[in-house]
């Protein structure tokens, strides 16, 4: 076993990689992995690491992330992620991993981690452990870290149509690129933090709008819903496994409304205008991903479709 840098040149091998392992239930694509584990600039090159057998063939590998963006948006600099830490099947058992963990985790300390998470960081793949690997749960476990809560994506097939709200005393709209400010001032104040940051690079990344339905009163934005497909400026979260399907799917979220305006049934009008766009775009099955609103979004017919176990470990 030889441990060596995070490098980008041997990318397709890690996709080989992965794609062993995992490509059942997470089919991975090149343009995923470079835009999460490559360009991403939270990567901790220092505690991520490639492993080659003892022939120079890929076996194993982790990614680390620290938040590194120089944006005014607040997130937690004492919070180190590990995306992934994945190992051949054929080389398990001989340490390997274990050896990962902890460079990963030695890396993440020095760089100032207090509180470490498996999955979740900026550009995540999964937002916990997926429940299709339990003994992977089961493995971080005997290293202290702990299950906070489980959450699920959820889907909706579509077999019927659903129509654009009616009868609100809001109005919902697709953002348009002259309202960014206002919209990214309404994040700031309603919801800072990941959204916030969400939407940012977003922008950064070439978005006009059409991802983001807007709901307003009298003029201003009161909520948001985002919704995603293939031709969004960025692979997002919620369409990561459309390899999975024959068809092109959409994706839905996340959502919000201003703290001052909900209990009036607009989060859910939101996300039904969202669903009648995608539909407009021939979209016939959507995703929500890391959701713990089983029960609000059956309202719209969703239903679980993966669970997942958010995993922490405080230092």
């Amino acid at each position: 076993m030889k441990l060596i840098p995070w490098d980008r040149i041997r990318v397709d091998e890690l996709i080989s990689l992965w794609n062993n392992e995992l490509g059942t239930h997470f089919p991975m694509r090149k343009e995923l992995f470079i835009q999460n584990s490559f360009a991403d600039v939270n990567v901790l090159e220092q505690g991520s690491f490639i492993v080659e057998d003892s022939n120079g063939k890929v076996i194993g590998f982790v990614v680390s992330k620290m938040w590194r963006e120089n944006t005014p948006v607040v997130m937690d600099s004492k919070r180190g992620w590990i995306q992934v830490l994945l190992v051949d099947s054929e080389h398990r058992g001989h340490g390997i991993g274990t050896t990962l963990l902890k460079h990963a985790e030695a890396a993440l300390i020095e760089n100032g981690a207090e509180v470490l998470q498996l999955a979740g960081d900026p550009f995540h793949y999964f937002s916990g452990i997926p429940d299709e690997y339990s003994e992977v749960q089961r493995w971080f476990e005997k290293f202290g870290y702990y299950n906070k809560i489980n959450i699920f994506d959820l889907i909706n097939h579509m077999f019927k149509k659903y129509p654009f709200p009616e009868n609100s005393s809001a109005s919902f709209s697709i953002l348009s690129i002259g309202e960014k400010e206002d919209f990214l001032s309404f994040l700031k104040r309603c919801f800072p933090g990941r959204w916030e940051y969400e939407a940012i690079k977003y922008f950064e990344m070439g978005g006009t709008g059409r991802e983001f339905v807007v709901a307003k009163k009298n003029g201003n934005i009161i909520g948001f819903c985002r919704m995603n497909d293939a031709l969004s400026p960025s692979i997002a979260q919620n369409v990561y496994w459309s390899p999975l399907f024959e068809k092109e799917i959409g994706g839905i979220g996340p959502l919000g409304i201003d703290p001052l305006e909900q209990k009036q049934g607009y989060g859910l009008e939101v996300v039904e205008a969202a669903m009648a766009y995608l539909q407009e775009r021939d979209i016939e099955t959507i995703i929500i991903d890391w959701t713990i609103l089983v029960e609000f979004y059956e309202k719209l017919d969703f239903k679980p479709w993966k669970k997942y176990g958010i995993y922490l470990k405080e230092l």
